[in-house]
Formats: structure tokens, sequence, C-alpha cells
């Protein structure tokens, strides 16, 4: 065999094995016990069109999408993925209808006698934010990062982008058409059984 053939041969097996190798994913380990590093991703404002897939021109000119991301960690791999999946879900439909609620109450009285009195103030005020059945179909992870804690839990990083209008993948699925198989399978049950009934008393 001449060298120029066996060069080749080796050539080719290590073009193979570095395939092999980027098939997997490899955890890198936190190295304190404070995240001093996150994601640049994760931190981004995500004001741009580049990260939704938006051209300059063509048909995906007016593409908009809505952004959240969310971490979260669990001993198991798994469940830090989802646990950051709906932190990163309830961001995306707080953008879409979250509403911001304040309560605020005031109490105020005078303490002591006449000629030596003080007025006393209690205040409280409650800030609530409420985010109500917001549908968030048609996500999708155009991020996804995983580390290892310094006491071995695994920490999910996810971004999530959800594709206004059109350009949702469940866009000709709404929950409308969903209702309306409900009534219509409903109604087709009740023709049936009136039948059955119109059947069994002319037996």
């Amino acid at each position: 065999m001449s060298k120029v053939l066996k060069y080749i041969i080796i050539g080719l097996l290590g073009i193979t094995l570095a395939n092999c190798s980027s098939n997997t994913y490899k955890i890198k380990k936190e190295s304190k016990n404070q995240v001093l590093k996150v994601p640049s991703w994760y931190m981004k404002d995500y004001s741009e069109n580049k990260e939704c897939g938006t051209k300059m021109f063509g048909k995906k000119k007016d593409k908009k999408c809505v952004f959240g991301v969310g971490t979260s960690t669990s001993p198991d791999l798994e469940l830090a993925i989802d646990k950051a999946t709906m932190i990163a879900k309830a961001e995306v439909a707080d953008k879409i209808k979250g509403e911001m609620n304040k309560k605020a109450k005031i109490f105020t009285t005078e303490l002591g006698k006449s000629q030596t009195k003080t007025v006393v103030t209690d205040v409280e005020t409650t800030i609530v934010n409420i985010i109500k059945n917001t549908p968030v179909r048609g996500y999708e992870v155009f991020k996804q990062e995983v580390t290892l804690t310094k006491n071995g839990y695994y920490r999910a990083w996810i971004g999530l982008r959800l594709p206004m209008g059109p350009y949702n993948k469940m866009y000709n699925y709404s929950m409308v058409e969903i209702v309306d198989a409900y009534q219509l399978k409903k109604l087709a049950k009740k023709s049936y059984d009136e039948v059955e009934i119109i059947a069994t008393n002319e037996q």
C-alpha cells in the first residue's frame, strides 16, 4: 500500500470520527457556587429581526416574533429543561396578555392626648401581575444550553420565540376550529341516537 493511499485512509478516518463526535452535546461544568457567567444570548434584547428570521425583502419581511427566556435547575436533565421551558413560555404569555393590578391602602389616625397628639399612618401597596388563559401554541426553541452545577445539578437555559400570525406553524389550527369539531361530534351523536330510537320503536 502506497504512502499516499495510507494518508488518504487516515484522513477519511479522522473526518468520520470528527463527524461522530459532533453528534453529541458536551455539558459545561460550572466552577463556582455562584453563576458568574451566563450565555450571551440569554441577556440579549430580542428586538432584532435576525433572531426571528425576518428578511429584509421577500415573503418573510413582515415576520414578527415574541421572545421569552428561562432557566432552571434539577438533578434530572429532562425536568430542568421542562421547568426552564415553562418559565420562558410564561414570559412570552406575559408579553402577549400580561396585566398589572395595583391596590393601595392608606390608614391614618391620631394617638395621644389633645395637647400631645401624634399622627400615625399605615400604608400598604400590593402589585399583582396576572396572566390569564393565553395561547402560546406554535412556539419554537431557538436557543438551548445545559450546564452542570457544582453540586451535580443540571442547569437548563432555554430561549423561545413565538412567530405571530400566518408565520406561526399552528396558525391554521385555532381553538375555534377545535371547538367547532367537538360541537359537530355532539350533534352527530344526537342524530345517531334519534335514529336508533326511531328504529327501535318501529320494530
